[in-house]
C-alpha cells in the first residue's frame, strides 16, 4: 500500500495525492536523484494480483515510454516492488480541455486552433511510432499554466500492427469514431474523427452528437450526419469548418490522410481563414456502407453495459474483460493530473449512463416500427454530394495556397517553441496593401511576398482597359492594411480567346515557361518531391495539358524537387536544449538520435545540450544519426592542501578563489599561529563542495595580549579578588585588632598582577577578646603575651568566613601584637 512519504526505488519520495482513475491513483512525487517533481501513478491494490490489469498497466507504459515529445505527457520510469506496480510520469500542473472548456463556454478560434495543432503535433509522433490513442477526448488534453497543450492517458493506446478491433476499447462514446463504434478496425483517422469532434466542441461549446444514454450517441456517430459548427458559432471561418468536417467524415477514407496534413490545414486556416483550401477527398471506387441489423443490436447490447460509475471498477473492467476477451483496457484517467483550483471529478459523470434490458427492448421495437436501421441512400448522398462539392473547389486556388505557404505549415514538426509562438507569429503588424492593377502575375506575386502577403487567382476574364496578362482587380483594395500573411486574390484579363495547354511534362523548368510565355500565358512555379520524376523536371501542370484556357491565364506548374528519400534536410538546432526535445527536433526532421555522451559544463545547466555532430543548420541525408554531448552541470570541486603555497591569508585565499570558490573569514588568537596567517579553514582540505561554495578561513591574530589587575588591599573584600579576574588561594585566619572581620588583611602575591593569577589571603577573625590566658599571661587564642592569667575555658569556635570557606590554619595564628 503507497503511504504518504515512503521511497519508491529508493529515489521516489511520495508527497501527496493528486488523482484517481479506474484502475490507478496519481501521487505527486519528488525524484531525489534527478530532484524533480514527477507524477506517480499506481496501480490499485485489488487489481495487484491480476494478471491481466498488471500487464495493461506496464503496456501503457510501453505505449507512452516510447513517445518523446513536448505535446505528449512523457514516462521516466516504470517500477514494481513490495508488490506495489507504479510509473513515474512527467507532473504537470494546469487543468483539463474539458475544464477549460466549460470555463469559457467556448474558445476563440485562434485558440482552439493553437491547441488542435499542439494536440495533432503530439498525435503525429504517436503515430509515427506506430501508436494509436483511441481515446483521445477534451478529457485526456491537459493545459499547463504556460499554456502548453499535453496528450495523455495512452491507457487504451494500441499499436497499430496490433489489428485489434476498436470495439475492444471504445472509449468516450461522444468523441468515439463510427469505425470504433461499429467495432472495425481502428487506425490513425479513428484520432483524427476524436479530434474533430474535440474541435467541434472548443469553437461551438458542445458535442455534435448528445442522447440520453451511450447508444444514442453510438448510433448517431454512425446514421446522422453532423451539424456544421457555423451554425451554433457564425464567427467560424470557413476554412476551420471545412477542416472539422473533413476530420469528422464518416468514412475514414474521406478524412485526412494523416496528421500532418491536418496540422499543414490548420496552419493555413490562420493565414487564410476565410478562403476554402480545404481539398475534399473522393475515394475511388468508395461504396456506400450500411450499419446491420445485427450490429447495431451488437452497439446497443455492449454500449448498454458501460457503468455509470467510475468508481465501480469490478463492473467496468468485467465488461472491458468480455469485449476484450481476456484483455482489459482502462479507458479513463480523467483526474489524472488534478488541480486544487478546479474541480475536474464530476465533468464526465453524465457521460455514460446505463441502459437497463427494458430500454433495449424498447429501442429494438421502435426500431422494427422504423422499418429499417438505417437509410441505404445515406452513403450514396454522401458520395454525390462530395463529388459536387470537389467540382466546385477551383483546384488553383489550392496549389497556389500550397506553395505559397506550404514550407509554412506543410510540415507539422514541432521543436521547443510552442504553437502559440507560431501564432503570434503570424498575428504580427499589419502590412499595408499595394496596387497590384495592371501588373502581370509574377510582378504582383514578387511585390506580395516581399510584403509577407500571399496570392491566389481568381478568375480570368476580358477587359478593355488591360492587356492578356495583367491583372484587372484585386480582392483587398490598395492602401488597405491588412494582417501579415493574408492571401490577396486576384483577378487576370484575358483577350476573349482560348489557348490549349501544352504538355510540358518532363520539360524543364526554362521550357516550360517559354512555352507558357510564347502562348500568352503565365507561369506559377512551385516544387514537389517525386520519386518517378527527375529533379528540375514538370511532374503536372493545372490546368492539365490539352485543355483550353483564356489567354493570360495563369498555369500552375509543378517542378520535381526530386525523391523525397534522397533529399537533405537542414540539422536543426539542439544546443540549449533538453534530451527530449533534441529527439522531437530530430524526428520531426527525418533525423535520428546517435551516440550521447554527459560531460560536466560550468556554462550550460544539467539536463541541456553542450554540443552536436553533425552541427546545426548542415545539410544531411534523411535517416542520419545526429550526436550531441549532455550536461552534467558544474563539477564538485574538491578542496586540496590550501596552504601548499603558504599558510598566509593571501595565499590560502588565492588558493581557494582559484579553484571557483568563495572565502570569507573570521579571526582568533593562537599561541601557536602567526599573526596573519590561516589557523583552519572549513571545509578542510579532502573536502568535495559544490561550484561556487563558500570556505571559512580562520586568521590568526597572534597570541592574546596579557591583561592586568590591582590585588585587593587590607580591608577589601574577598570577593573583590574574583571581581578582578583572579583566582582566590589558600585562606588563612587572623585575629585582627585593626580589620574587621571577614574582611582581606593581606594577600600574597600583591600590587599587581595578571589577570587569573592565584591569591592566597589572609582574613580578619576580628578583636580577640582573650578569654584564655594561660600562667605565663599568653592568650590562647591569638597569642598575644603578657596578659593577665585566668582560668582556662573551652576555646570559642573560629569563625565561618562570609564565604563560606573553611580555615585552613584551625584554631592557630600568627603572634599579635
Amino acid at each position: 500500500m503507497v503511504r504518504i512519504g515512503m521511497f519508491l526505488g529508493d529515489r521516489y519520495e511520495i508527497l501527496e495525492k493528486i488523482g484517481s482513475g479506474g484502475m490507478a491513483e496519481v501521487f505527486k512525487g519528488k525524484d531525489h536523484k534527478l530532484n524533480r517533481f514527477v507524477a506517480v501513478k499506481v496501480l490499485k491494490d485489488e487489481f495487484v494480483e491480476d494478471r491481466n490489469f498488471v500487464r495493461k498497466f506496464k503496456e501503457e507504459a510501453q505505449a507512452a515510454a516510447a513517445l518523446a515529445h513536448p505535446n505528449i505527457v512523457n514516462v521516466y520510469d516504470v517500477g514494481d516492488e513490495q508488490n506495489i506496480n507504479y510509473i513515474v510520469m512527467e507532473l504537470v500542473e494546469g487543468i483539463t480541455l474539458k475544464t477549460y472548456i466549460e470555463k469559457k463556454g467556448r474558445l476563440t478560434v485562434k485558440e482552439a486552433t493553437s491547441i488542435a495543432i499542439q494536440v495533432a503535433s503530439g498525435l503525429e509522433v504517436a503515430h509515427n511510432n506506430q501508436i494509436v490513442h483511441r481515446d483521445i477526448k477534451p478529457q485526456n488534453i491537459i493545459i499547463s499554466r504556460e499554456g502548453k497543450v499535453k496528450v495523455t492517458d495512452f491507457g487504451i493506446a494500441k499499436s497499430v500492427s496490433s489489428n485489434t478491433n476498436t470495439a475492444d476499447a471504445m472509449g468516450s462514446v461522444h468523441y468515439t469514431s463510427p469505425e470504433q463504434a461499429r467495432g472495425g478496425y481502428s487506425d490513425a483517422k479513428s484520432d483524427i474523427y476524436s479530434l474533430g469532434i474535440v474541435m467541434y466542441e472548443m469553437v461551438t461549446g458542445r458535442v455534435p452528437f448528445d442522447g440520453e444514454t451511450t447508444v444514442v450517441v453510438a448510433v448517431k456517430h454512425l446514421q446522422e450526419d453532423i451539424v456544421s459548427p457555423r451554425v451554433y458559432a457564425s464567427d467560424i471561418p470557413v476554412s476551420l469548418e471545412h477542416i472539422i468536417l473533413k476530420c469528422t467524415e464518416k468514412s475514414p477514407d474521406r478524412r485526412y490522410a494523416n496528421v500532418t496534413e491536418l496540422i499543414a490545414d490548420l496552419k493555413q486556416s490562420l493565414l487564410t481563414p476565410d478562403v476554402n483550401f480545404v481539398k475534399e477527398v473522393v475515394p475511388d471506387g468508395a461504396k456506400t456502407v450500411a450499419i446491420t441489423r445485427d450490429e447495431i443490436s451488437r452497439i446497443k447490447r455492449e454500449t448498454g453495459r458501460i457503468p455509470q460509475d467510475e468508481d465501480d471498477a469490478e463492473s467496468r473492467y468485467a465488461y472491458l474483460d468480455h469485449m476484450n476477451d481476456g484483455e482489459d483496457d482502462d479507458d479513463d484517467y480523467d483526474d489524472e493530473y488534478d488541480d486544487d483550483e478546479y474541480d475536474d471529478d464530476d465533468y464526465d459523470d453524465d457521460e455514460y449512463d446505463p441502459d437497463d434490458e427494458d430500454d433495449d427492448k424498447d429501442d429494438d421495437e421502435d426500431d422494427d416500427e422504423e422499418g429499417g436501421i438505417l437509410d441505404p441512400k445515406l452513403e450514396k448522398i454522401m458520395m454525390i454530394g462530395g463529388i459536387a462539392a470537389g467540382v466546385i473547389i477551383v483546384i488553383i486556388i489550392i496549389v497556389i495556397l500550397v506553395q505559397v505557404f506550404g514550407g509554412r505549415g506543410g510540415s507539422g514538426s514541432s521543436d521547443n517553441n510552442s504553437e502559440n509562438t507560431e501564432i503570434e507569429d503570424v498575428l504580427e503588424e499589419n502590412v499595408e496593401v499595394p496596387n497590384l492593377l495592371g501588373k502581370s502575375y509574377a510582378e504582383a506575386k514578387e511585390a506580395l511576398n516581399e510584403l509577407g502577403l500571399g496570392i491566389d487567382v481568381g478568375e480570368t476574364r476580358s477587359s478593355d482597359e488591360y492587356e492578356a496578362g495583367q491583372i484587372i482587380s484585386q480582392s483587398v483594395d490598395a492602401g488597405t492594411e491588412v494582417e501579415a500573411h493574408t492571401t490577396i486574390v486576384v483577378d487576370i484579363c484575358g483577350d476573349g480567346s482560348e489557348i490549349e495547354v501544352p504538355d510540358l511534362e518532363g520539360k524543364s523548368q526554362t521550357q516550360a515557361e517559354s512555352s507558357l510565355t510564347a502562348l500568352g500565358l503565365s507561369a506559377d512555379i512551385s516544387e514537389s518531391y517525386s520519386d518517378d520524376v527527375a529533379s528540375g523536371r514538370v511532374i503536372s501542370t493545372s490546368p492539365s495539358a490539352g485543355e483550353k484556357v483564356a489567354k493570360g491565364s495563369v498555369v500552375k506548374v509543378v517542378i520535381s524537387k526530386g525523391s523525397e528519400a534522397d533529399a537533405q534536410v537542414a540539422v536543426p538546432t539542439l544546443t540549449n536544449r533538453t534530451e527530449s526535445e533534441a529527439k522531437s527536433l530530430l524526428s520531426a526532421a527525418g533525423l535520428g538520435s546517435g551516440s550521447v555522451s554527459q560531460e560536466y559544463s560550468d556554462t550550460v545547466a544539467e539536463g541541456y545540450i553542450i554540443s552536436q555532430n553533425p552541427s546545426a543548420g548542415s545539410m544531411v541525408d534523411k535517416g542520419t544519426n545526429v550526436s550531441y554531448v549532455v550536461s552534467r552541470g558544474q563539477e564538485n570541486v574538491y578542496i586540496g592542501n590550501a596552504e601548499k603555497d603558504g599558510s598566509s591569508e593571501s595565499a590560502v585565499t588565492n588558493y581557494l578563489t582559484g579553484k571557483g570558490l568563495k572565502v570569507s573569514r573570521s579571526e582568533a588568537y593562537s599561541d601557536t599561529v602567526p599573526k596573519g596567517n590561516v589557523i583552519s579553514y572549513n571545509p578542510g582540505n579532502g573536502s568535495t563542495v559544490a561550484p561556487g561554495s563558500t570556505v571559512n578561513i580562520v586568521v590568526s591574530l597572534g597570541p592574546e595580549p596579557v591583561k592586568t589587575a590591582q590585588v585587593p588591599g587590607a580591608g577589601a573584600d574577598v570577593n573583590e579578588i574574583t571581581n578582578r579576574g583572579f583566582v582566590v588561594g589558600n585562606r588563612t585566619y587572623e585575629y585582627s585588632d585593626s580589620i574587621a572581620k571577614d574582611k582581606i588583611i593581606s594577600c600574597s602575591p600583591s600590587g599587581t598582577q595578571n589577570v587569573g593569577t592565584t591569591i592566597n589571603v589572609v582574613i580578619s577573625r576580628g578583636v580577640c577578646l582573650h578569654p584564655n590566658v594561660d600562667a605565663s599571661g599568653k592568650c590562647t587564642e591569638c597569642g598575644k603575651t603578657g596578659l593577665t592569667p585566668t582560668n582556662p575555658t573551652t576555646p570559642s569556635e573560629p569563625t565561618t568566613p562570609s564565604d563560606g570557606s573553611e580555615s585552613s590554619s584551625g584554631t592557630g595564628g600568627q603572634t599579635g601584637t
